[in-house]
């Protein structure tokens, strides 16, 4: 069987992109699996992928691409998608270029089943795609993310998909009930973990980790608040934040601000999170919401206790609080700190929910997350009940 996976830019970082590297890999070793960018910035991904994995991409923003410049390349670049609704999250990436390359990919598409991990994309896919391709749209925002403009644009085309494929058991309830009388197939399958050794923290290390894109959503400016707080009893503990992203020099600001120059460094992107994980004794979660949580699976996986606001949706379906990682009320400062101080000055305490993380961590080996998806592929194929 073949299957293509597409998604935005596969040659940046971030948890979508190690997730549908991890996915692809692990199919690939059962099937002929490509993934499909629609975005290519620079010659090589950030992150690595198994050679079995194809890749190929829809529009090349290379400078070496300029050649085609003449070509109208350039002021399709210029102007806005109309293919894509303007509460897409992602909006801005779009542009006409993109719009043109997507429909004739969908319409000219040589594959069993195509994968797409965004709404933009999902909704193109079952407007677009041509006849006879299975058509699974995966979602990695949790469902009350998404604007009320994309949100009807959700109700008017996932029902021509196939299947949608959520991260958390809370997601597939809203799209059952969404889908509700239509043909389309909800499945709840989490982000998976390649079943390879991977170091380990000895959690020795005063260092508290976080990572992932320097935006909003992410909360690091109230991970920062909490932080402050923290150093005022524990100053000689640091937070290394890796990643990049629009809000980088606010966020900057934000900790100079708080008399955090010595206790805070911007690490900038990383390939290797789980080696940076293992450098840390404690993770960081402060999103304003989740789809899943990546790195709190990557955190357990290398001995790292987990400390989480308990945003909608992913990281309470993943932590046990008080076993593998302590959930702290959403937006609730005072409590985070108090939970950071509190582990740092419990050593067994640390140890004790890191060990238990391991166990949870095997829940998510990518064996058997693919096993999954080949359920629910073999489900869709051959008609039969889910």
């Amino acid at each position: 069987m073949k299957i293509s996976i597409l998604i935005m830019n596969a040659y940046g970082m971030g948890g979508t992109v190690r997730a549908t590297f991890n996915l692809a890999d692990e199919l690939a070793k059962r099937h002929d699996v490509e993934v499909v960018s629609v975005f290519r910035h620079r010659n090589r991904p950030f992150l690595p992928h198994s050679d079995q994995v194809r890749l190929t991409h829809l529009v090349d923003l290379r400078p070496e691409a300029k050649k085609w410049w003449r070509f109208g390349f350039a002021s399709r670049l210029e102007k806005p998608s109309t293919l894509f609704h303007p509460e897409e999250r992602a909006f801005s990436n779009f542009n006409a270029e993109s719009d043109r390359a997507l429909k004739k990919y969908l319409a000219e598409m040589q594959t069993d089943v195509l994968v797409t991990t965004r709404a933009g994309l999902n909704i193109a896919a079952a407007q677009l795609a041509r006849e006879g391709v299975t058509l699974v749209g995966q979602e990695h925002l949790h469902f009350g993310a998404h604007k009320p403009g994309i949100l009807e644009d959700i109700r008017t085309w996932y029902p021509k998909l196939d299947a949608v494929i959520t991260l958390t058991d809370a997601d597939h309830t809203e799209y059952a009930r969404l889908l509700d009388g239509h043909p389309t197939r909800v499945y709840a399958i989490g982000n998976g973990l390649p079943d390879t050794p991977r170091p380990q923290s000895r959690l020795e290390n005063r260092v508290v980790l976080a990572a992932g894109r320097l935006v909003k959503v992410k909360g690091y400016d109230r991970l920062l608040d909490a932080f402050a707080k923290v150093v005022e009893k524990r100053p000689d503990w640091k937070l290394r934040i890796y990643g990049d992203g629009t809000q980088g020099e606010k966020l900057s600001k934000r900790a100079r601000s708080l008399g955090l120059h010595n206790n805070v460094a911007f690490m900038g992107s990383t390939s290797d999170v789980e080696g940076e994980l293992a450098k840390a004794s404690i993770h960081v979660i402060t999103s304003r919401f989740e789809g899943f949580g990546m790195t709190i699976v990557e955190a357990f996986a290398a001995g790292v206790p987990v400390v989480s606001f308990d945003c909608p949706q992913g990281p309470r379906e993943i932590i046990t609080s008080g076993q593998d990682g302590i959930l702290v009320p959403d937006g609730d400062i005072d409590a985070f700190a108090d939970a950071l101080l509190s582990l740092m000055d419990s050593p067994d305490e640390m140890r004790r929910l890191a060990e238990n993380g391991k166990e949870t961590a095997l829940r998510y080996r990518i064996s058997e997350v693919a096993d999954r998806w080949d359920e629910a592929f073999a489900d869709l194929r051959l008609g039969q009940t889910p």
